[in-house]
């Protein structure tokens, strides 16, 4: 071939039109990320565990604050928090009173139920 051939400038034309495409698409993904950013992740779960945390305060109240039969038949009483803590430091003026009252406490919530016997034997 003759040296004075022009040359193709089909493989330029190709390269520009791809960096021109993806240079579009590039800027039509920012705009749409100006435009509609995503939700931060972890809004809904944040927003559901923070209602069970308040419903879960909200039913603690009472059982904290206040006087209930812990096991009616070992004659455990639940008491409010203040009102033991008190007890417990008028309790612990004699530590070695306290400390037994506190094992005895501690077997008797721990007991076993009494057997009942079979119907079998």
């Amino acid at each position: 071939m003759n040296g004075n051939a022009p040359r193709s400038s089909a493989p330029l034309t190709y390269v520009v039109g791809i960096v021109g495409a993806l240079l579009i698409v590039f800027i039509l993904v920012r705009a749409m990320q100006s435009y509609l950013p995503p939700a931060p992740l972890g809004t809904e779960r944040a927003a559901e565990r923070m209602k069970n945390l308040t419903e879960l305060r909200q039913a603690e109240v009472p059982i904290l604050d206040g006087y209930a039969w812990q096991d009616q038949g070992k004659g455990l009483v639940r008491l409010p928090i203040e009102e033991a803590m008190s007890q417990v430091v008028r309790m612990y003026q004699q530590p070695d009173s306290a400390r037994a009252r506190l094992i005895e406490r501690s077997d008797k919530a721990s007991a076993p139920p009494p057997e009942v016997p079979s119907v079998f034997e």
